[in-house]
């Protein structure tokens, strides 16, 4: 937040800053979409939905499910939400108990932090490294498992690094808190912006807790909807949690986003895929070229996770630097947790291909001057 603060106090002096700094797909909602949303409002009554959201979604979600992953979800598991941030939100209020630990690696999302400690929860922040992909392990995990360990937390493909926990690693790792006794969130909103087709934590774990969402595969950022899946005896409580905490999700968003699943909206998200994947490419020459290297190319999601320990700069005057002198956003790694804050620098590549081979023309003329 505060980047892209400093980002407008720089475009108010005129001046144009290429915006790399923010993980929200430049695309939008695709088109079938939007003209579902606009036959949804056509004045029309729009009263609350279910509490765990329309059938007729719940069904689509589950649909998604069997044809993209081979995996079959009863649509009763399935709960939507007001955007994924409430699936967290909700499933951490029903699992959370003052004093748990939950285990969470370092570097992940900031929110999933804070989400637990707001019940009372304490975060057990493990750090990973390129040798780990910057995702758990079972060995790390088995070594800073205690008494109080209530639960695990893994975002797959990650934020801010975009990479992967491979399949069997998260087999692992979920096995390992299950014979403990212990819940497991896997967060898998970047899942189906996989460079390959990638595996659901359902494939393994079928009583894991599996958070989606239509903001970033779909584009429908601001439209605030997502869904969880759950364990059947988990149900009741989300449910109750829900109808106390926002009634449900938004009525239209929720009629619009059935047209998610159509063939045509259906194309136009794995062509934008495939252009994130172009970008990929567009990113990681550049970085190399600029000599910012990346320790661990990204296989999914929008982001780079850059070293910049090289330049003699911490993450956060690099980024204030950045900023200031080549009029480039990035967020800096203290976002993100403690073991590399100070080394490492988030850059999404969410902006369009031209702003992006700008913004790398005006980082590489910016590096050359440390």
């Amino acid at each position: 937040m505060e980047v892209a603060k400093h980002a407008a106090m720089v475009e108010a002096d005129g001046r144009h800053v290429i915006r790399l700094n923010i993980g929200e797909p430049d695309f939008g909602a695709p088109p079938a979409v939007r003209e579902a949303m606009r036959e949804a409002m056509d004045g029309r009554p729009m009263p609350y939905t279910a509490a765990l959201g329309l059938p007729a979604l719940r069904q689509a979600i589950s649909g998604f499910y069997r044809d993209e992953h081979g995996v079959e979800v009863d649509p009763a598991r399935v709960v939507v939400t007001a955007g994924a941030s409430a699936a967290l939100v909700l499933t951490a209020a029903a699992l959370v108990d003052p004093g748990d630990e939950v285990i969470i690696g370092d570097p992940s999302y900031p929110c999933n932090r804070q989400i637990i400690e707001s019940f009372g929860g304490r975060v057990r922040l493990v750090p990973t490294t390129a040798d780990t992909r910057f995702q758990l392990d079972l060995p790390s995990v088995r070594a800073h498992w205690s008494p109080a360990t209530a639960g695990v937390m893994i975002a797959t493909p990650s934020n801010p690094t975009g990479t992967s926990i491979p399949p069997a690693e998260l087999a692992a790792v979920c096995e390992l808190a299950r014979s403990h006794g212990a819940w497991r969130i896997i967060d898998e909103i970047y899942l189906n912006l996989a460079l390959n087709p990638s595996p659901t934590a359902l494939s393994c774990d079928p009583d894991a807790i599996v958070i989606g969402s239509f903001s970033k595969y779909f584009g429908l950022t601001g439209w605030r909807l997502g869904w969880c899946v759950l364990p059947e005896a988990l149900i009741p409580a989300v449910e109750r949690l829900a109808q106390n905490y926002y009634i449900c999700a938004s009525a239209p968003a929720q009629q619009a986003a059935l047209a998610c699943f159509t063939p045509e909206a259906r194309q136009v998200c794995e062509d934008r895929r495939a252009e994130f994947a172009a970008r990929r490419t567009v990113v990681l020459d550049g970085l190399a070229r600029i000599g910012l290297p990346v320790p661990v190319p990204p296989d999914g999601a929008f982001y780079c996770y850059i070293d910049v320990s090289g330049t003699g700069l911490g993450s956060w005057e690099f980024c204030e630097r950045a900023l200031q002198e080549a009029h480039v956003a990035l967020t800096p790694g203290r976002d993100f947790g403690h073991h590399s804050a100070e080394t490492h620098v988030r850059l999404s590549y969410t902006a369009s291909m031209p702003d992006l081979t700008e913004g790398l023309r005006r980082l590489e003329r910016f590096v050359a001057t440390l």
